[in-house]
């Protein structure tokens, strides 16, 4: 053979880089033909019915739109064609066809999707009505960003339920870029930037080279107009330079393969301007550093005449060390499989190798659309067909999963998961029975452990990489080999493991387990709290601590609160709803009614020392309020206590709050003659190192007395609660302290305590 294949196209022996086999002598886009189609399709569907169907298809479209025309110029019929015809060359079955002369129909015209369905049958109509979805954004009150998100998640759902969505989607964007200079140019730059961030990654993930290169230079033509030609240019001179070098090498490879007698036909192909252009404005290389901007492809008949070919070619040639790929071993996640090697020919050229069979050829070029092409006389199941894909296509599970997560996701957040846990995923990596998994770069044994299932993400305790044991943050790298330990007894994610994996989906795993465990830790402290308000309240009206758990656990308390259990109606107190005051009514438990209030005078007790006073009264025993610890300038009332005076509690506190007797209105004295006084704060932070001698220097440094500390870890969630009693001389010194310390590294509350 003496032809040259770029980028999936057959060329003659030299030919332009910036021409196309689609471009005419006028430099417009070949216009093709309902026949050109039908020519296509009859050569694999030959069933009469499936036929007609197609042709009823272009016929309804023909009618519906007859008279519509584009902003290029033709009639929007020929959209449809051109949609139809790539579709139909990439073999696509009766339906998809069909679908792809129907895909703007509903949108565009008054026919409906009932209508699609009556006429076409509920596989045509299910896929025009999603394709119809992604294109009516009916969206308000969004920015551009926005905008442009929830558009290409309704891309990915309608992917996910069929691919033959995706299929007719990136026909039918590879036509509109192929006409897009017909757009204003504002309009052209838009959709060649969506185009390179959303439907170039989809053709390359389901490993539709054709398209996916033109779809690249294509845009790349629009947005780096510059360098396109820049790189377009230098590409044809080097090979003009190059073409005779080549052709020599071909003859050379062609005579030792004719004379092992292995079949084989041997093409060139040009490397695509976009992908010359990565490696150079991305990567940081010149274009005389790219070697493999020409390469030879080696087809043959079977996978051990693909080894025996290697062999021979680096037996005859000097193989460029550190070159070779096997990717037949370790298949690309979008199935891609091929050997590549670089070699060095007899005049110095450097020529990269690609040696595969034909059934490889046509996935490398086609992909999915090459493995799910249409075969007449099978029974086609979509949900067969995508269960196949979610097996053959590695990544199509995880792609799947972050579609079942999207109820509580925006559509930016979606993207963004989507781009960081499959577009962005290209390290291999393999489980001890041989899966290959792909991963972002920088992923973690834990990232791999949550793409493996939840469970094994959240009970993972360390890893074996390579046979050797490592720490769940170690980067993991192609071609390892990586098992993940476990145990029933972990404790589960803390809030390290998010600095340590890199996968969207990992994080959001983290975070739910985290959201779990911090809920069942609050809700414990709330039923401590709960049930220490209840049983002082309870204390000061006659009863006791056993008493008032048995009252409080009675069916027809619980059943008035509208709780299951005590400790439900105790998480209920804590937050106020009810008070116990209220629940007393509700039991009918009041004071008796020829109770008098009696004050005592306290023994010993200095009145100027008191920093209370009662109106009309002196000689008060009034003792603060341990429970919420008052301090002056706090909002405050006075109970009163049987037989021991009035006790101060803060406006607010959950022991007085709804109580209507035995309050009594109480102040602060203007001079006051205690200096200051004891309240008890919670500071919750980050777990680290010396963060306990951090927060006793603030107090030092602040001159705020400290006379009790502890500090308890929750291992669960890697934070502390540190409990200080300090002594402030009223609510302003109080606020101030609490400000300095929320400033402090890794605090990130502080609040008073009641008890």
């Amino acid at each position: 053979m003496n032809e040259i294949k770029r980028d999936g196209k057959i060329d003659q022996d030299v030919t332009s880089a910036n021409e196309s086999n689609v471009v005419l002598q006028n430099g417009g886009y070949h216009m093709h033909t309902f026949s050109d189609v039908k020519e296509i399709y009859f050569a694999y569907i030959h069933d009469e019915k499936d036929r007609k169907m197609i042709e009823n298809a272009y016929n309804f479209v023909k009618k519906k739109h007859d008279g519509i025309f584009r902003k290029s110029g033709e009639p929007y019929l020929q959209h449809l064609i051109e949609v139809a015809y790539i579709v139909a060359s990439l073999q696509g079955g009766p339906t998809t066809i069909a679908a792809a002369f129907l895909h703007d129909v509903v949108e565009d015209t008054d026919t409906s999707i009932e209508d699609i369905k009556r006429m076409f049958g509920e596989d045509c109509a299910r896929i025009v009505d999603a394709l119809t979805k992604i294109q009516r954004l009916k969206l308000s009150h969004r920015t551009e960003e926005e905008f442009a998100a929830e558009d290409h998640k309704k891309i990915f759902l309608g992917m996910a339920k069929d691919v033959r969505v995706i299929i007719i989607k990136l026909a039918d964007r590879l036509h509109n870029m192929r006409t897009v200079k017909a757009l204003r140019p504002e309009r052209q730059h838009a959709l060649a930037k969506e185009t390179l961030e959303v439907f170039a990654p989809i053709a390359h993930r389901l490993g539709i080279y054709r398209i996916e290169s033109e779809l690249e230079d294509l845009s790349l033509e629009i947005e780096k107009p510059a360098e396109y030609k820049m790189i377009a240019t230098e590409l044809d001179q080097k090979i003009k330079n190059r073409s005779r070098a080549l052709n020599s090498l071909k003859k050379k490879i062609a005579d030792i393969l004719i004379a092992q007698n292995i079949k084989f036909e041997i093409e060139s192909r040009i490397k695509s301007i976009y992908s010359i252009y990565k490696k150079m404005y991305l990567k940081g290389h010149t274009f005389d550093e790219i070697y493999d901007f020409l390469a030879l492809r080696i087809i043959t008949e079977t996978e051990l005449n693909c080894y025996e070919i290697l062999g021979l070619i680096h037996a005859n040639f000097k193989p460029i060390p550190g070159r070779f790929k096997d990717y037949i071993a370790m298949p690309k996640p979008n199935m891609y499989q091929s050997l590549h090697t670089s070699i060095i020919a007899g005049d110095g050229n450097i020529f990269e190798v690609q040696i595969r069979t034909k059934e490889m050829d046509e996935i490398a070029e086609t992909g999915v659309a090459a493995h799910w092409r249409y075969k007449e006389g099978t029974h086609y199941s979509p949900k067969q067909e995508q269960h196949e894909i979610e097996e053959k296509l590695h990544w199509f599970r995880d792609f799947l999963h972050i579609n079942h997560q999207t109820q509580d996701k925006s559509a930016t957040e979606y993207m963004e998961s989507l781009s960081k846990d499959i577009f962005e995923a290209n390290v291999y990596v393999f489980t001890p029975k041989g899966k290959v998994i792909d991963l972002p770069n920088g992923s973690t044994p834990l990232d791999l452990a949550y793409k493996i299932h939840t469970k094994v993400g959240d009970s993972a305790v360390g890893a074996l990489v390579n046979n050797n044991l490592v720490p769940l943050n170690t980067v993991l790298k192609t071609g390892d080999i990586v098992e993940i330990k476990t145990s029933k007894t972990s404790p589960g994610p803390n809030e390290s493991w998010l600095n340590i994996v890199k996968t969207s989906s990992a994080k959001s795993h983290i975070k739910k387990f985290l959201q779990k465990k911090n809920a069942s830790f609050l809700r414990e402290d709330k039923i401590r709290q709960g049930k220490q308000v209840a049983v002082e309240f309870f204390k000061e009206r006659g009863l006791d601590e056993k008493e008032t758990i048995n009252l409080l656990s009675t069916e027809k308390v619980l059943e008035n609160y509208q709780v299951s259990t005590i400790d439900d109606l105790f998480v209920g107190i804590a937050s106020h709803n009810p008070n116990p005051g209220q629940i007393a009514d509700f039991l009918g438990i009041k004071k008796k009614a020829d109770t008098e209030i009696k004050f005592s005078k306290k023994e010993n007790f200095d009145d100027d020392n008191c920093p209370v006073t009662v109106d009309g009264q002196t000689g008060l025993k009034i003792t603060l309020g341990n429970c919420c610890t008052p301090i002056p300038g706090d909002s405050i009332i006075g109970f009163v206590t049987k037989g021991n005076g009035i006790t101060v509690h803060r406006i607010n506190c959950p022991n007085v709050s709804g109580l209507t007797s035995r309050l009594i209105d109480v102040h602060w004295k203007e001079n006051l003659g205690i200096k200051s006084y004891p309240v008890d704060i919670s500071i919750e932070c980050l777990d680290r190192q010396n963060l306990v001698a951090d927060i006793l220097n603030t107090f030092n440094s602040n001159k705020i007395k400290c006379t009790e500390m502890t500090a308890k870890m929750h291992p669960d969630s890697s934070h502390t609660t540190v409990f200080a009693q300090i002594y402030v001389s009223d609510a302003n010194v109080l606020s101030h302290i609490v400000d300095v310390l929320k400033s402090m590294k890794d605090v990130y509350e502080v609040k008073r305590v009641i008890h």
